[in-house]
């Protein structure tokens, strides 16, 4: 007598499972041009290594005691690996339930995210779905209603302080589900089909008369773009996975441990000559950021995050020789990359990654000062870029500063934390102060200027003198600035610097004083 019948069951069970919502229901979503959760899965790790858990939770029917049907919950979750590193995965079912919270049998979300805090692995998210019941229909099979809540909350919180969290928005998500997909440190929507709302379509138009449809109310370009709510925008499916995949590569499973260095062909050493003119002498004309940075970081390291939103700052993860490191750089294309509202929020998450996750910060800085104008003030600027002032003070990660042209204002004075020691050097094209000369003049000798027989001249004349004595030669012999360094030695200095910034990171390695700031 053996336990076949019983394997025999089993098997059955799992088949079932696999069904999904159905064979119809499974086309209609194909011919939608979307993959089902278990095809996603599959997708995002390597070949063969997903263990699911929980395959058998689902609704049944029984008739007497012989099973006639089951619909499984629209949750998958198990572990898995990308790229050989050890990874939970959780995904909706949109086949059953629209992916509604409903749908889920036994908190199988909640398993997913205890299970990644306990074993302190990273948590990939694949949302596709609502939160809450999905629809007031509810009520009536319940019999009642019921106060909101979610259990899960102190859970995510300590995901973000723990592990690496990343999420793809997969459809439409909204409610509960959206708190998934941006309580993450790196969340990426499809563009044309995946949207995040409050509340859809149909509920906005009964409260608010409106019209409008999913896309619209929260595609890709609105909260990629404008909100900032999520980092990035991928083209398909794939090219979200393959983002997610990029993300992690440069993250540690958890807090304790360091970022995983990589062997590095690039020389070290490499000095490019066009840095020596990469900065124009015409402070009219900006020079292109990526190109600079590509002379500097290791060849095809660099993963940009946020591209579009704040684009006067761009911050990437990246290498040199082979280390990860977080980068941020003014971008002059951008408003001159002055920092504006939208740029101190991106500052402030991208600082709080790198020190949650040990990552040393370079920061190239060419930073002419706070947005001017009535916008800039009513969009909360000041309070915003305070906030990500803040974070940087209160960041533990070494930090290397490259003063490549301007700093100016309160906001060329936040390029570091100025309480500790950082790695610090200037290219000879650098310029700083209170307020850059040609605006500074008019503020403190207007009267002198406006008295003039000829004003132009004399603010001319008061601009050049001044100017003579902006030569950052000056500030480096009262030792204001460090080290001037040929713009050619920026690599084989950040490499030498990141090297001995590595191996004083186990110091600092482990869980924060405070947790990230989703």
């Amino acid at each position: 007598m053996t336990w076949q019948p019983e394997i025999d069951e089993l098997e059955q069970r799992k088949q079932l499972a696999y069904l999904l919502g159905g064979e119809e229901r499974v086309q209609r979503h194909h011919d939608r041009g979307r993959l089902t959760v278990r095809e996603r899965i599959d997708l995002l790790l390597d070949d063969g290594s997903f263990r699911e858990r929980g395959v058998l939770a689902g609704r049944a029917e029984y008739e007497g005691n012989e099973l006639r049907g089951v619909t499984p919950s629209n949750y998958v979750m198990g572990i898995g690996k990308i790229n050989g590193r050890s990874v939970v995965v959780g995904g909706d079912d949109f086949t059953v339930r629209g992916g509604a919270a409903d749908g889920a049998v036994g908190g199988k979300g909640v398993h997913a995210e205890r299970m990644a805090l306990e074993l302190e692995l990273p948590i990939v998210r694949l949302v596709d779905g609502t939160g809450g019941g999905g629809s007031v229909a509810t009520i009536e099979s319940i019999g009642r209603t019921y106060v909101p809540s979610n259990a899960a909350w102190p859970i995510l919180a300590e995901l973000l302080a723990t592990v690496p969290v990343a999420a793809a928005a997969m459809g439409s998500v909204a409610g509960r589900g959206v708190a998934q997909a941006i309580t993450t440190h790196f969340t990426v929507m499809i563009r044309g089909q995946s949207q995040l709302f409050a509340a859809g379509p149909p509920i906005v138009q009964r409260a608010l008369g409106q019209t409008i449809d999913r896309d619209e109310l929260g595609g890709s370009h609105i909260h990629v773009y404008e909100s900032g709510a999520v980092d990035n925008e991928a083209e398909n499916e794939e090219d979200a996975f393959r983002q997610i995949a990029r993300f992690l590569s440069f993250l540690p499973d958890n807090v304790s441990k360091l970022p995983p260095v990589t062997n590095c062909d690039d020389p070290v050493d490499r000095r490019d000559e066009e840095l020596l003119s990469i900065i124009p002498r015409d402070r009219r004309r900006p020079h292109d950021i990526r190109q600079m940075l590509s002379m500097i970081l290791d060849r095809d390291s660099s993963f940009e995050i946020r591209r579009h939103y704040g684009p006067g700052l761009v911050t990437f993860l990246a290498r040199l020789a082979g280390h990860p490191v977080g980068v941020m750089a003014n971008d002059p294309m951008f408003a001159g990359g002055a920092l504006d509202a939208a740029g101190a929020d991106k500052m402030m998450k991208f600082v709080d990654l790198c020190d949650t996750f040990n990552l040393p910060v370079v920061n190239f800085v060419d930073q002419p000062g706070f947005m001017l104008g009535e916008g800039a003030e009513r969009s909360g600027m000041l309070k915003r870029g305070v906030r990500a002032f803040v974070a940087i003070n209160q960041a533990k990660i070494p930090w290397a500063t490259v003063l490549v042209h301007r700093a100016f204002g309160m906001a060329g004075a936040a390029h570091q934390n100025h309480t500790r020691w950082n790695y610090r050097v200037a290219w000879p094209s650098g310029e700083w102060g209170s307020l850059p000369i040609e605006g500074g003049v008019m503020a403190a000798y207007r009267r002198q200027i406006e008295e003039a027989d000829d004003p132009d001249a004399v603010r001319k004349e008061i601009e050049a003198r001044l100017s003579a004595l902006g030569s950052p030669f000056r500030t480096a012999e009262a030792f204001n600035v460090e080290e001037i360094i040929d713009p050619r030695d920026t690599r084989p200095l950040l490499c030498e610097w990141v090297e001995l910034a590595y191996a004083g990171l186990p110091k600092i390695a482990g869980r924060k004083a405070r947790g990230m700031r989703p």
